[in-house]
């Protein structure tokens, strides 16, 4: 019941997440003080990782209207839980972030709800 247009938002979400940090990570490290504003704001304008971000940003944001039009949001709503497993495993993947087993167990625990949200009554 349009649960592919809510995945698609919910990749677009982990897209957005995993550009903005490759973005970030080309920008590097950088501390909140006001002479780096011109820089970094330079920087994050001019990074291409960071506009695709963006723009899957909005893109979602379009699709998820969509999926409101459609369906209870507390059904839909729950469902974006799933990005959180995307984003998780991809940060792993590409970036080598670490997956221990604490994080593994909270990834277990949104599987089991999103489940039982989808779950037919």
């Amino acid at each position: 019941m349009y649960i592919h247009l809510i995945m698609i938002g919910v990749l677009l979400n982990a897209a957005a997440q995993l550009a903005l940090k490759q973005g970030m990570r080309q920008v590097g490290y950088f501390d909140f003080v006001v002479q780096n504003i011109g820089h970094v704001l330079f920087a994050v304008a001019t990074n291409a990782y960071i506009w695709v971000g963006l723009s899957c940003y909005v893109i979602s944001v379009v699709v998820w209207l969509l999926v409101l039009s459609r369906v209870e949001v507390s059904y839909a709503y729950p469902l974006l839980s799933v990005g959180y497993i995307v984003t998780a495993c991809a940060g792993w993947l590409f970036f080598q972030e670490n997956m221990n087993i604490t994080r593994l167990a909270g990834i277990v625990v949104i599987c089991f709800g999103v489940w039982l949200i989808t779950k037919p009554t």
